[in-house]
């Protein structure tokens, strides 16, 4: 993929935080034209030693009124580009496209009383910045945040999904969030044991939430792994939940830039 010069614009590397092995954050400076809806991915370049250029999407976690941005990755193994991104420090230079995208926003609902937010992995990023941002917090009832993962370690943003409570102005909307870790591949005081699928199917993630999942007030944004989105998206269909169109209104929202 190609980018011409004016389609992006040269951010500075604040901060690298490797939290696992294969997972880190890192922290931009942000272009003061960049603009974007909380949900939204950028796509991001990285000049190789041959002086091509790589680019990948990636969500922002940080919220749209930030004055930086953020992100969270993983390394793929041989991945042509995590592993140059890995390798960033700070002060580096890190290419960010003009231009925010996707479709995992709230405008993608006209209305609903429950919001659940199922992801796996680094696909929590788009809702980390959905849940520092105010307009969810006002417009639904209940916030459910499942956060997926193979082991315990791999839970990230611990700390910031805690604090949401205590600033200022999410104060009196606080006890709307309902935060619901699950880990597959260890059983962990405090979390699901199971995969998101396989929680649903059996009735386990829905008595945790004490909320049902149900057509007539939830709406559902799914992130993460491809498999996770397709599978979750067929047990909602046969709960007679489909995707949210422009045109057809509906209680599914996915992001598809894997």
């Amino acid at each position: 993929m190609t980018v011409s010069a004016d389609k992006f614009t040269a951010q500075t590397l604040l901060d690298v935080q490797p939290l696992t092995p294969s997972l880190f954050t890192l922290r931009t400076t942000r272009d003061t034209g960049f603009r974007f809806r909380a949900g939204q991915f950028a796509r991001l370049g990285v000049t190789k030693a041959d002086g091509s250029t790589v680019w990948r999407a990636y969500s922002m976690v940080s919220s749209p009124f930030d004055e930086f941005l953020e992100f969270f990755s993983i390394v793929v193994p041989g991945g042509e580009f995590t592993s140059e991104l890995s390798r960033l420090q700070v002060g580096d230079t890190l290419l960010v496209e003009r231009q925010a995208f996707g479709y995992l926003t709230l405008d993608r609902f006209v209305d609903g009383r429950d919001l659940w937010l199922l992801s796996t992995g680094t696909g929590v990023a788009p809702f980390l910045s959905i849940l520092q941002d105010f307009e969810v917090w006002e417009r639904f009832e209940r916030i459910i945040l499942v956060y997926s993962v193979r082991e315990a370690r791999e839970l990230a943003y611990q700390s910031l999904i805690a604090e949401l409570s205590e600033r200022d102005y999410l104060a009196e909307h606080a006890h709307k969030l309902q935060f619901i870790p699950t880990v597959t591949r260890e059983k962990v005081p405090g979390a699901l044991h199971g995969r998101i699928t396989s929680l649903i199917e059996s009735g386990e993630l829905e008595r945790e939430a004490g909320v049902e999942l149900a057509p007539e007030h939830s709406r559902v944004m799914l992130c993460g792994n491809p498999q996770m989105i397709d599978d979750t998206r067929a047990l909602l269909k046969k709960r007679h939940m489909s995707l949210s169109l422009t045109r057809r209104p509906g209680q599914v929202a996915v992001e598809n830039y894997w």
